[in-house]
């Protein structure tokens, strides 16, 4: 039965299929939930045989647990598999088959800079289901189909699988192949490695090797659950404790290349949803903000960036909005600074 709700959740265009004990399984089909039964389903017999022993022992230790499931001629899937207050429940995340192009994705164009990067730290941030692990796969290949570089790739679970083209992969999973990021990172160091991909930066640990090997000449890509550029900064040094903070500064304002911030929006006319972005490259004016910790100063750099492609989140949905790609409500829906949406809530009267 499996097998069969993941094949209409390809056939249907979806994202992702959701279980819950008692409930009717459901598919995200461009951001919507559909119902793909008639009926609930009792979850737990379709999705505890699909976890290894290490797995089952972190769901029964922390009620969670993440893995990788494949069916041969249908996709490969990214799943978490929780409890909750109904018994178990599993999100499967489809990982599509071949890896997407920038272009595919509607990114900006000037992003391919990272790619080109020979050190320093590049975050691309937003919420889950942002489509984050898409983006940087695209940038990955681009290195991969210009350049001779070793790339090494730290996630749980592993999501997109790369053949090596110019470049050499090593791609390695939590759990599986070592026991955590940091150690997996301390490998990494050791292993000539000229690109890093960090799935996730989870904790303080993780950041601090981060850094510190992008400081010391390595190209380090990873994501983080926040939303902005400033808010990404402040996260980072917030892991923190306070006597540490200054030094993480520094540490941050030498190594971060650049921020990405991602969310996805319904398109105005059909089916779909669009990437709305928010970039930050880093500048001598960035490093001196992030050193002196005066990140409200952050929204003035867009202004000064804006002939490399900076721009803030609520740029691109003016942008957005404008052109017709998305609705004026869910341009203000989604804005910082609602005012400036005015127009669109008079079209929307008219």
């Amino acid at each position: 039965m499996l097998d069969a709700l993941l094949s209409e959740l390809v056939a249907r265009d979806g994202s992702d299929l959701h279980l819950l004990d008692g409930v009717v399984p459901k598919v995200r089909v461009h951001g919507a939930l559909v119902r793909v039964a008639d009926a609930p389903i009792d979850v737990a017999p379709l999705v505890t045989p699909l976890l290894d022993v290490r797995q089952r022992e972190l769901f029964d230790r922390d009620g969670e647990a993440d893995l990788a499931y494949e069916i041969g001629g249908v996709g490969r899937f990214r799943v978490n598999v929780f409890r909750h207050h109904g018994g178990t429940g599993a999100v499967f995340r489809l990982i599509p088959h071949r890896i997407p192009t920038l272009d595919e994705l509607q990114l900006p164009h000037e992003i391919e800079r990272f790619a080109k990067l020979r050190q320093g730290l590049v975050l691309v941030t937003g919420p889950t289901g942002s489509g984050k692990s898409s983006t940087l796969a695209a940038l990955l290949d681009v290195v991969n189909k210009t350049q001779s570089r070793h790339i090494v790739t730290i996630e749980d679970p592993i999501e997109f699988v790369h053949e090596d083209a110019m470049s050499t992969f090593t791609q390695r999973e939590i759990g599986r192949d070592s026991a955590t990021f940091e150690d997996a990172l301390h490998s990494a160091a050791r292993q000539d490695s000229n690109l890093i991909l960090v799935g996730e930066m989870r904790d303080r640990e993780t950041i601090q090797l981060a850094l510190t090997l992008a400081e010391m000449g390595t190209v380090v890509f990873s994501t983080l659950h926040t939303n902005g550029a400033a808010r990404t900064i402040d996260r980072i040094v917030e892991v923190f404790e306070e006597d540490q903070q200054s030094h993480v500064r520094s540490m941050l304002a030498d190594s971060l290349q650049g921020i990405l911030s991602q969310i996805l929006c319904p398109i105005a006319q059909g089916d779909g949803r669009v990437p709305v972005t928010e970039l930050l490259f880093a500048s001598t004016a960035l490093r001196a903000v992030v050193r002196e910790g005066a990140t409200h100063k952050v929204d003035s750099l867009f202004q000064s960036g804006r002939s490399e492609g900076m721009h803030r989140l609520d740029d691109d949905l003016f942008r957005l909005a404008t052109d017709g790609v998305i609705t004026g409500d869910d341009a203000i829906r989604r804005a910082s600074d609602t005012s400036r949406f005015d127009r669109f809530l008079d079209l929307a009267a008219d």
